[in-house]
């Protein structure tokens, strides 16, 4: 409507315009600025037809077609033929044929022909050589069929190899009869087909091969938007997974949305975006920056860093698990010490590893063995650490000299012995000159209890050990390894001398 009162409008003005004062600007302008307003829709309306055909195809996929591990040719190609496709069922199906260069008619023909029959008359040389030429060329059709076939599986096995992970992995298409069969080549070399695998390796193929399908057709530099995708994968094949998210995406932009960690690469966060909907009548928010109202919409994110920090855990062959974080200041400081001094000491190429709590200790070393590497576990002989260091599963797992106690390197007096025991003169001299901690009469009066024991007792809420060992740190940068007691240096000495050997 609008569009036909513009241009009757123009047209008026153009009958009228003759009859228009050429002296009389105002007039002029006047005409102008309608002219103007009246032709607004037709340009407006021609910038809108340009927009739209560059808008690219959009498609959205939240369900994915699966790849049918028995195909019945024949009755494939009928049923395309006749327009009576069951789309669920036969779409993936097709998909396959199509990326592999087949048509479902094309491979049924190559065997729609029966064996040729002897002839009545065997005896006559005319008949039986005919009869071999018959035999001959009928089974040529059949196994060009086969090699043809032959070279499909190359082709789709080395496809699934590059998105699956596994050199070893091996699919084979086989034709019997009018019946063709994805199968698997498991590692003993038995044929299982396609649907005895793992849901996840039947979902991974199927999306492969209908999206190579789709992408290089029809749907070629569309704007693909997925839905989950990779749900039924195990964790760290979905991290494999966003390879072929990248291989699709040569040809065709995609969109993910996911809820996983591992579909989000911490090399990639330049391209997430954070989606979140906190109030229905607002509507869902789509954010440029990694920030979010939200915190359970930046969970993915915080759980993909994690883990790729947590991984990092795995860099060193030689690995020495203690129970927390002022273990590993204590035992980085004193072998700081040492290796200025000349003295040997806890060897560079050895990774330590607080477990934050001497119960997880357990925990971080069979993580770390899984991965084949050398681990010693240090715990004190306190309660906890005495605990944990007759666990079954870390007994079964490391050898005795392997799991190092404290009280086995502690000289003195102190019944169930911490590390910090093995400082316990500095320590308590520290306290005093660094911090104003004065413990040094109930530790003289008291030698068999436990010195952090003694600073928590007499210190109270003001008492950290964090700040203990922090001050002891600080206090090495001026002292040597001289200046802790001849007892303390025996004791460090036997316990490097025990962490080297049990990751020699």
């Amino acid at each position: 409507m609008v569009k036909q009162l513009a241009e009757r409008l123009d047209a008026w003005l153009e009958r009228a315009l003759p009859v228009i004062d050429e002296n009389n600007d105002k007039a002029e302008a006047q005409f102008d600025r309608i002219r103007a307003a009246a032709r607004y829709h037709q340009v407006r309306n021609q910038a809108w037809q340009i927009l739209v055909s560059r808008v690219p195809v959009f498609v959205y996929y939240s369900q994915y077609f699966s790849v049918r591990p028995r195909i019945h040719l024949a009755n494939l190609a009928q049923r395309q033929a006749s327009g009576e496709m069951d789309q669920d069922y036969d779409f993936g199906n097709l998909c396959l044929l199509d990326l592999l260069g087949f048509t479902a008619k094309e491979l049924s023909e190559m065997d729609s022909q029966p064996a040729p029959a002897l002839p009545p008359n065997q005896g006559d040389q005319n008949q039986m050589a005919a009869y071999r030429e018959q035999v001959g060329a009928w089974q040529a059709q059949r196994d060009k069929r086969q090699y043809e076939l032959n070279s499909a599986s190359v082709l789709l096995t080395k496809m699934i190899r590059k998105v699956w992970g596994d050199e070893q992995l091996q699919l084979r298409l086989v034709v019997d009869g009018q019946y063709l069969k994805a199968v698997v080549v498991d590692d003993l070399g038995v044929e299982v087909e396609l649907d005895q695998r793992s849901e996840g390796f039947r979902w991974l193929v199927s999306f492969f091969v209908v999206f190579h399908a789709q992408a290089k057709g029809k749907l070629n530099n569309a704007i693909l938007l997925l839905d989950e995708p990779g749900l039924h994968l195990h964790a760290l094949k979905q991290r494999e997974f966003r390879s072929t998210v990248s291989q699709l995406a040569e040809n065709n932009q995609i969109i993910y949305t996911t809820h996983s960690p591992f579909m989000v690469g911490s090399d990639e966060l330049h391209l997430v975006r954070l989606v979140e909907m906190t109030d229905r009548t607002v509507g869902t928010k789509v954010h440029g920056r990694l920030v979010s109202d939200d915190p359970r919409s930046v969970f993915p994110l915080q759980a993909a860093l994690g883990y790729d920090l947590a991984q990092s855990m795995f860099s060193q062959r030689r690995n020495l698990v203690v129970e927390g974080l002022t273990d590993m200041w204590l035992i980085e400081g004193v072998a700081a010490a040492m290796r200025e001094f000349r003295v040997v000491t806890v060897r560079d190429t050895i990774a330590i590893v607080p477990a934050q709590s001497a119960s997880k200790v357990v925990y971080y070393c069979t993580l770390l063995h899984s991965q084949r590497l050398k681990v010693v576990a240090l715990l004190d002989s306190d309660a906890a650490g005495e605990k944990a260091a007759t666990q079954d599963e870390l007994v079964r797992l490391l050898k005795s000299n392997q799991i190092l106690r404290t009280k086995d390197h502690y000289r003195g007096p102190v019944t169930g012995p911490e590390i910090e025991d093995l400082l316990r003169d500095t320590l308590v001299e520290v306290a005093r000159t660094e911090l104003s901690w004065d413990v040094t009469t109930t530790a003289a009066a008291q030698p068999t209890r436990r010195i952090i024991e003694i600073f928590k007792a007499e210190i109270g809420a003001g008492f950290s050990k964090y700040k203990l060992i922090k001050a002891f740190l600080r206090w090495l940068t001026t002292h040597e390894w001289t200046d802790l007691t001849a007892t303390e240096q025996q004791a460090w000495a036997s316990l490097t001398a025990a962490i080297n050997k049990g990751l020699s």
